[in-house]
């Protein structure tokens, strides 16, 4: 009979691996950093112009590098070691903070210096994404991997928590940009030593021609296995249509008047959730419905939207966001779970590549569509409208992708065979 000591430790089994450990506090410190550079590049830009429309810029350009750059980022984290690219990553996140905090110090009223920025920051975030999701099975054996998606999945939701708080605090507190964007640059220079410290044994894996045909592949393999592509993209529309996160400086100024403190209360408000998720997941894993009640959560995430699109109270606002992040980790785990053990480690580079198009771009795409929407239509008509588009997204899903309905245990997820591609040599130390 297990007790709960050894249940404890089960729960907590990707933790004995110190690759993972290194990895994982590494990108809690970025991700802390970037979010913490959201919150400042938002306020900042919104008090130079007071459009809406800009903050949605902000998005796009972040967005445009990751469209463009997308399938030669996943074709890299194919041919070369995929901790060595997210090392020269974080490096290039430190330097954005740089110019961002140089910007600050002049006291910048043009905002187009921070857009060439935020263009330079969605450059590296291209190759960082695939890099970053495709590195994780190799940090612990495959069938610890589940644990491993739930407590990355935790601490990156617990980076989404302390970020944007400690950014409206620090920006509150200076009165400015400066103290933040420094603060960030020093957590990217630190990810950088602890993702040096990552030793890892690669698999062998041949390195490819470059080839036209070999950077389409990702797409390709997404394309065919269906339970893929209806875990994409059902994310892809749902953050597409509930990005609300963009609007939250309006919702903070000039809807529930709470300031910087408060922009920083309302980012941090879906980390609490999904953080809180994860780790029940991690002791209380899914057994089975995964895909029944993946479906379930995502129509979750856009009844909450609209909830806090008309709410006018803050603490409801809070506990509708909370709900939104709490339901978006429940299919945030279920899809990363199945997009990664459904995938040769020779795809996943390319395959993660996708990925992050459809999901981790699609939050800026998001932010620019919510922009757009808000400055035709008003902020809460916005908001409340991508609540109901993602409701009908996940009916329309549900009748077109059977296969990810029928989907009941996680641990059913295999890679499909797939056709060798020409190699010109192997040597898994490049």
């Amino acid at each position: 009979m297990e007790t709960p000591s050894d249940a404890h430790s089960r729960a907590r089994i990707a933790f004995g691996y110190s690759n993972f450990r290194y990895y994982q506090f590494a990108r809690f410190l970025a991700v802390a950093a970037l979010e913490m550079q959201s919150v400042a590049v938002g306020w900042q830009v919104y008090e130079i112009t007071r459009r809406p429309l800009d903050l949605g810029l902000v998005g796009l350009a972040q967005f445009l590098p990751g469209i463009i750059l997308f399938l030669l980022a996943g074709h890299t984290a194919d041919r070369i070691r995929r901790e060595r690219i997210i090392l020269v990553c974080y490096a290039g996140f430190a330097v954005c903070s740089a110019f961002l905090f140089a910007f600050a110090m002049r006291g910048m009223t043009n905002v187009y210096p921070i857009y060439v920025d935020l263009i330079l920051l969605g450059i590296v975030r291209a190759f960082n994404g695939p890099a970053a999701q495709a590195i994780l099975p190799l940090l612990v054996p495959e069938e610890h991997f589940p644990n491993a998606v739930a407590w990355g999945s935790s601490f990156f939701q617990a980076a989404t928590i302390l970020g944007p708080t400690l950014g409206g605090v620090i920006y509150a507190i200076t009165a400015g940009a400066e103290a933040v964007y420094a603060t960030s640059m020093a957590c990217f220079l630190v990810s950088a030593v602890l993702i040096s410290l990552l030793r890892i044994t690669a698999r062998p894996r041949a390195r490819r021609a470059f080839s036209f045909d070999t950077v389409l592949a990702g797409l390709r393999y997404v394309w065919d296995e269906k339970i893929v592509l209806g875990a994409i993209s059902l994310d892809l529309f749902a953050v597409l249509l509930g990005g609300a996160v963009a609007l939250l400086p309006v919702y903070a100024k000039e809807i529930l008047f709470v300031g910087p403190w408060g922009l920083g209360l309302l980012r941090a408000a879906p980390g609490v959730g999904a953080v809180g998720m994860a780790i029940f997941m991690a002791y209380r894993p899914l057994k089975h419905r995964a895909g029944v009640i993946m479906l379930w959560c995502v129509a979750g995430f856009g009844l909450f939207t609209i909830v806090f699109g008309l709410s006018r109270n803050i603490w409801l606002s809070l506990i509708a966001l909370v709900l939104v992040g709490a339901t978006d980790m429940i299919s945030v785990i279920v899809r990363g779970t199945l997009v990664q053990l459904a995938t040769p480690d020779s795809m996943r580079g390319r395959v993660s590549a996708v990925n992050m198009l459809f999901i981790g771009a699609t939050n800026e795409f998001g932010q620019f569509e919510s922009g757009i929407t808000a400055q035709w239509f008003g902020t809460v008509p916005a908001v409340v409208l991508g609540g109901v588009g993602t409701l009908l997204v996940v009916a329309l899903w549900s009748w077109n992708f059977p296969s990810l309905r029928k989907v009941d245990s996680l641990a059913m997820a295999t890679p499909k065979e797939i056709p060798e591609e020409p190699a010109i040599v192997a040597d898994p130390s490049e």
